[in-house]
């Protein structure tokens, strides 16, 4: 199987193992394995208790493999104190159903170490679409983080360096919104790691395996 940590739509193949996002105000039931959660761009605090309360009610099902993608960003003109609150009542209902997390973060690392550090949290977390320098991508593993790459794999050749850096049981990998194929990241993936497609796949299965409690 491919495993694709995060993505915004299903290719439905049946070889791809995806976690589809899904926002709590336009759930899809028919979507076979996802992620839902606050997305730091879409926060309202108008419906703030409502979503949360999906959240939670979806987190209690087999099909809700992880909270998310929620987190941090500085870039865009919510107070990051909100989104602070937020985020935190977001890891408590992962926490609370043992739920890894998948999180958004831009230009935040920094406090999201030190939330998971404060806040002692024990599920896995995972940061999507990482595209950072060696020394970010040290800082996050040295915390326990896993990395997920995807679009930066393809599109910036400086990144393999980073990425070979991570160990083999740190990393997944993702499409996010983009329109290249899994195969493609796969692709790319096993020739920075210079290793057979085969043994990447066995790499992604394992480390599946041990964040979501698969066997």
């Amino acid at each position: 199987m491919f495993i694709n940590l995060h993505t915004h739509k299903s290719s439905n193949q049946n070889d791809i193992l995806e976690i589809v996002n899904q926002y709590p105000q336009e759930f899809d039931e028919n979507i076979k394995n996802y992620s839902i959660g606050i997305h730091p761009w879409y926060i309202d605090e108008k419906r703030l208790e409502a979503d949360l309360n999906i959240i939670e009610e979806k987190l209690q099902l087999q099909n809700c493999l992880a909270l998310g993608e929620c987190g941090l960003d500085k870039r865009i003109e919510k107070p990051l104190g909100i989104q602070i609150q937020i985020f935190e009542k977001q890891i408590q209902l992962a926490e609370k159903y043992k739920k890894p997390l998948i999180l958004h973060c831009v230009s935040a690392y920094q406090e999201v170490i030190e939330i998971k550090n404060r806040l002692q949290i024990q599920v896995p977390i995972i940061i999507h679409g990482f595209s950072k320098n060696g020394q970010i991508a040290k800082q996050l593993l040295d915390n326990g983080f896993y990395l997920s790459f995807g679009k930066y794999l393809l599109r910036n050749p400086e990144l393999a360096t980073v990425f070979n850096q991570v160990p083999n049981n740190k990393f997944f990998l993702e499409t996010d919104t983009i329109e290249e194929t899994l195969e493609e990241v796969y692709a790319i993936a096993s020739k920075y790691k210079n290793i057979m497609m085969a043994d990447l796949k066995e790499i992604l299965n394992n480390n599946f395996n041990t964040v979501f409690q698969k066997s």
